[in-house]
């Protein structure tokens, strides 16, 4: 016999009252130990002396000090011939699901986890310090502990797969998640795609992203497009030359001093080429807006927060002309942490973030306190220590007079954009 009648056995060894009996023989296959000589079931219940007596007779359970012993080869026997269960370890099992002895799922647990270390440490940004802070913490707040438990680690090879090909400028999420899985939804609200953000919120130095936005934003701060159609860009002034449809859009929408969204699919399938002498930034829309009905002369480009694919885009094609960039935002840690990626990724000039900047829109009213990581001012360190000292961020909004000032102000050299249409 090699089968375990389950109905039958139910109604012997699975009867409630040796659920207790059933538990401490679990616990013996779990600890690695036979099923072989004497169980000794400490204070035994009236109820469970019964039922220990019904399956085996009541010669078999002698009773002493309070406690029943169980001869567990008298068990199986029983079982046996019955044609209940062929042994022990296959009946217990049958009542209580598959046991894994510890000494067995201690080695699988171990050969998983230097699977995953292995696939960590061969990533291809493992010499970086946002890589090692986003390893490191996934051993020590559990992470890979629980997915080796679930039998997830193979997560952790998918998500190396997909920083392998991080930066990717233009990319969408779906062709990023095929390429390094086979798989398009991948990483559209998976665990794998949280394992990656928690990757990507160490290298962008970020808060964990919280919602729709906040999580496109993070994506696009590594080139990646969750659509191209929803990646804009805010101008404002931004005239431009030629034939092509986006040429005429931006300069009849500067001629009115509209406010116009070029989407990252406009830039990628109707190219422009720039020439331009200065492009101002702004980080916050209500500072274009405030602009839209001032006589100011220069054009304006809002980041709206965190630069998008298509705002990076179309500044890095007019920083390849050798137009000047001026750059600003909010007085908070993502403020210095964005004009800081905006120096080192298009040349770009702080634009009021000096110090005497910050002082003078502190001094004006009370403020928000700083939040978040504390970032640096590469381009003015003191400002960083500054805003440490004080405690306190000043949004661009108080700015906006002076803004609007240097914005009124007339270029040198002739106008401040021309964009060419190719």
């Amino acid at each position: 016999m090699s089968a375990v009648d389950l109905p039958r056995l139910r109604r012997t060894l699975g009867d409630p009252e040796l659920a207790r009996l059933v538990a401490a023989l679990a616990r013996r296959i779990e600890l690695g130990r036979t099923l072989t000589g004497r169980l000794i079931l400490s204070r035994p219940s009236e109820a469970e002396l019964r039922a220990i007596r019904a399956l085996l007779g009541s010669g078999q359970a002698r009773v002493r000090g309070g406690s029943v012993t169980v001869p567990l080869d008298r068990v199986a026997a029983t079982l046996a011939q019955a044609a209940i269960a062929p042994d022990l370890h296959s009946a217990v099992q049958a009542l209580a699901g598959p046991i894994t002895p510890r000494a067995v799922a201690a080695a699988a647990e171990e050969t998983a986890r230097d699977a995953a270390e292995r696939a960590l440490v061969a990533g291809r940004h493992a010499g970086t310090a946002w890589y090692r802070a986003w390893a490191e913490a996934l051993t020590t707040d559990g992470t890979l502990t629980r997915l080796i438990h679930r039998g997830d680690t193979a997560l952790i090879g998918a998500a190396v797969s997909v920083l392998d090909l991080l930066p990717a400028p233009g990319s969408p999420l779906p062709v990023i998640a095929e390429r390094a899985t086979g798989d398009t939804k991948a990483l559209s609200g998976t665990p794998l795609a949280g394992l990656v953000q928690r990757a990507l919120v160490h290298r962008a130095q970020a808060e964990q992203p919280r919602g729709a936005e906040a999580e496109r934003a993070l994506w696009e701060s590594v080139g990646v497009i969750i659509d191209d159609l929803s990646s804009q860009v805010l101008v404002l002034g931004l005239a431009a030359d030629g034939e092509g449809p986006l040429a005429d859009w931006l300069t009849q929408a500067a001629a009115r001093r509209t406010p116009f969204r070029i989407t990252l699919h406009q830039l990628v399938t109707m190219p422009i080429e720039r020439s331009a002498t200065v492009v101002h930034v702004c980080e916050n829309p209500s500072v274009l807006r405030a602009a839209v009905s001032a006589p100011v002369a220069m054009p304006l480009i809002c980041t709206e927060g965190i630069p998008s694919a298509a705002c990076n885009r179309l500044l890095t094609s007019i920083a390849g002309t050798g137009a000047r960039i001026r750059w600003r935002g909010d007085f908070d840690w993502t403020g210095l942490r964005t004009t800081a990626s905006a120096i080192d990724r298009y040349g770009a000039e702080p634009w009021r973030m000096s110090t005497a900047d910050y002082e003078t829109a502190l001094a004006a009213g009370d403020s928000e306190p700083l939040r978040g990581s504390a970032a640096s001012s590469p381009w003015n360190p003191v400002l960083a220590a500054r805003m440490r000292q004080a405690g306190r961020a000043v949004m661009e909004e108080r700015l906006v007079p002076l803004l609007l000032s240097d914005l009124s102000e007339t270029a040198p050299g002739g106008p401040a954009v021309n964009i060419s249409a190719t």
